[in-house]
């Protein structure tokens, strides 16, 4: 719920960007980081956030932030060797852990509606690709 209190806790001001992270968050995450290069840690991932909030193209990245190759570089080695996961995975059960709940869910449901079965029963491989279209049984509105 938003209160005067979160209000101030979320606020990003004094950050360069909306998707910088601050100082405490910047420590949650520096942990998982693969050691320093000749650039900063922090000022990649930041790059990183940044395309990832905005949507824009690597190409179009703010000449603030790293060299757009230096940064997607690093964003693929981050995600390659899993290190993308596992901050995930640790920033969930930390998450977990302050609501008062245990750190991984104990419980999962899965919805009937949701879970399509095979039709007919089995499992049966149609490609669209190669499926041949249906012809209009309607009279064509093009006169032959």
């Amino acid at each position: 719920m938003w209160t005067k209190e979160n209000r101030k806790r979320y606020e990003r001001k004094g950050l360069r960007y909306e998707s910088d992270l601050t100082d405490e968050e910047f420590a949650l995450v520096e942990p998982f980081l693969p050691p320093e290069r000749s650039v900063s840690r922090r000022s990649l991932v930041n790059g990183i956030l940044y395309v990832l909030t905005t949507g824009c193209q690597w190409r179009q990245l703010p000449k603030d932030f790293p060299p757009k190759s230096t940064t997607h570089d690093y964003y693929v080695e981050l995600l390659c060797s899993g290190t993308l996961t596992r901050i995930h995975h640790s920033l969930y059960a930390e998450v977990r852990t302050l609501e008062g709940r245990a750190a991984t869910p104990t419980l999962a449901i899965v919805d009937s509606q949701t879970v399509k079965s095979a039709e007919k029963g089995g499992q049966k491989l149609i490609r669209p690709v190669m499926t041949r279209a249906r012809k209009s049984k309607g009279k064509s509105a093009i006169p032959l």
